[in-house]
């Protein structure tokens, strides 16, 4: 049994997680972690209190931490003080917090990424092999679309889709369009072109659940693990 603890509780990717885990006979939710603020503050999700005290995770296996930097950055400290596993998949983290979570997996285990997504984490390894294969010939264009409500763009699952592209072919991504639109839950296309012909990779997500399926085998992973920096790469 995997006591879980999650942060963001009460929001859209909160709360799926939770809902998942609860359905899943491995996991007992443990701690239920939001901003000081929040409304629901103090109420209850299936018997356990939603906290602003991120040292609820003391009785925790692992945090699974979907929020915003600052409160990011709060809870891996109290993960480090109570050597607490870790799976991040919070975006807008600028270079600054993404060495102090580097730092961090010295002391402890970390799964970091900017998409929890197994089947994004595929077309990560589907970019990566297309920059290598193809020529310089072909110019790269990323285009990604979310829902109105997301703070960052581009998305940091566009960010690292370049930097997979730059790092197999040295090939600097030509335009990186970002859409805010409805409620897009986040689709990804990345596009090589050439002067006579075109390849298309494309992934859309449907629902949430496929970012908190995701999360939650990062959780099963990473409670095995010891100190290091993971990816979901790492899962497959």
């Amino acid at each position: 049994m995997i006591k879980l603890a999650v942060s963001g509780a009460c929001g859209k990717m909160g709360s799926r997680i939770i809902a998942l885990a609860l359905k899943e006979p491995d996991f007992e939710l443990v701690a239920a972690l939001e901003a000081g603020t929040h409304s629901q503050i103090g109420k209850l999700i299936q018997g356990v209190k939603i906290s602003k005290n991120c040292d609820e995770i003391k009785n925790a296996d692992c945090l699974i931490e979907f929020s915003n930097p600052a409160a990011t950055l709060e809870h891996l400290s109290c993960a480090l003080k109570y050597r607490k596993p870790i799976v991040i998949g919070t975006t807008g983290l600028n270079d600054e917090d993404k060495a102090k979570i580097k730092e961090a997996a010295g002391k402890i285990p970390i799964v970091f990424s900017p998409n929890m997504s197994i089947a994004v984490n595929l077309l990560f390894k589907l970019v990566k092999e297309a920059s290598q294969r193809l020529s310089g010939d072909y110019k790269a264009d990323i285009i990604e679309a979310h829902h109105v409500h997301k703070k960052d763009a581009p998305s940091g699952t566009a960010k690292r889709l370049a930097d997979i592209i730059k790092a197999a072919s040295a090939r600097e991504v030509r335009a990186i369009k970002s859409i805010r639109e409805g409620e897009i839950v986040g689709d990804h296309r990345v596009v090589f072109e050439s002067a006579v012909d075109k390849i298309e990779l494309y992934h859309s997500a449907k629902t949430r659940d496929i970012f908190a399926k995701g999360a939650l085998a990062a959780a099963r992973f990473i409670v095995k693990k010891g100190p290091g920096l993971y990816d979901m790469q790492d899962l497959f």
